[in-house]
C-alpha cells in the first residue's frame, strides 16, 4: 500500500476550530442521508424478503448512531476527553449489526429463503456506491488533521458503507438475473464478517490515523502505511 503522510505536528487552536466546524457539518449530512437511507432500504428489504437490503438498512441505522456519536463529542468543549466514549459506542454498534445480521442470514441459508427482485434496493446501493466514498474521504482528511480517533473510525464506518453498497449490488443483481437464492444471505455474511473487523478495530481505537509529534530536527512529514 502507498506511503500516506501524516502530520508531524498538531494543528493551531484557529485551524482546530475550523476542522471541528467541518467534522460537524460531516456528520450531519452523514446522518441526513443515512437516515433516508435506513427507511427505503428496511422497507424495500421487507417487501422482497432481502435479509441483504435489511442488513444494509440497518448498518445505517448503526452509521446513524456512529454519527450521533461523534457529533456528541464534538458538541463539548473538550472534545478529547468524549474520545474514548465515542469509540465504544461505535464499536458496540458494529458488533451488534454483525450478530443480527449473521442470525438472519443463516436462517434465511437452512430454510432456503429466496429474496424478491428490488428495483429500489439496486438503485439505492448504485447511489450510496456513489455518494459515501466522498462523505467518508472528506471526514478522513479532516479527521485525520485534528487527530481524532473517533472521527477518523466514523469515516471508516462510512467507508464502510460503500463497500457494502458494493456487496448488496452484486447480491441483488445476481438473485435478480440468475436466481440464485443464496447470493442475498452470502452478501448478508460479508456484511456481518467486515462490521466485526470494524468493531474490534473502533474498540482498540486501532485507526493509525493520530498525528504525531515529532523532534525540531525530524523532517516536515513523515510516511505511514496507515490505512486510512
Amino acid at each position: 500500500m502507498a506511503a500516506t503522510t501524516l502530520p508531524t505536528t498538531p494543528p493551531s487552536t484557529a485551524r482546530r476550530a475550523v476542522l471541528t466546524r467541518r467534522i460537524r457539518l460531516f456528520v450531519a449530512a452523514t446522518i441526513t442521508y443515512n437516515v433516508a437511507e435506513a427507511i427505503i432500504a428496511i422497507a424495500a428489504g421487507t417487501r422482497a424478503s432481502s435479509t441483504a437490503l435489511i442488513g444494509f438498512g440497518l448498518d445505517s441505522v448503526i452509521e446513524v448512531s456512529s454519527a450521533a456519536a461523534v457529533a456528541w463529542q464534538f458538541s463539548g468543549v473538550d472534545p478529547e476527553r468524549r474520545e474514548r466514549a465515542a469509540l465504544r459506542v461505535i464499536a458496540v454498534s458494529f458488533y451488534a449489526l454483525a450478530a443480527y445480521v449473521t442470525v438472519e442470514s443463516v436462517h434465511a441459508l437452512i430454510d432456503g429463503d429466496q429474496a424478491g427482485h428490488s428495483t429500489v434496493g439496486l438503485a439505492l446501493a448504485a447511489v450510496s456506491l456513489a455518494v459515501m466514498p466522498l462523505l467518508s474521504a472528506a471526514q478522513r482528511r479532516a479527521g485525520r488533521e485534528l487527530g481524532s480517533t473517533s472521527a477518523v473510525a466514523d469515516s471508516r464506518q462510512t467507508l464502510l458503507c460503500t463497500y457494502l453498497s458494493a456487496v448488496l449490488l452484486a447480491g441483488l443483481a445476481v438473485n435478480s438475473l440468475f436466481g440464485w437464492w443464496w447470493a442475498d444471505p452470502a452478501a448478508a455474511l460479508v456484511i456481518a464478517a467486515v462490521a466485526v473487523k470494524e468493531g474490534r478495530d473502533a474498540w482498540r481505537g486501532d485507526t493509525c490515523c493520530a498525528p504525531t509529534t515529532a523532534p525540531a530536527t525530524s523532517p516536515a512529514t513523515a510516511t505511514d502505511d496507515c490505512c486510512c
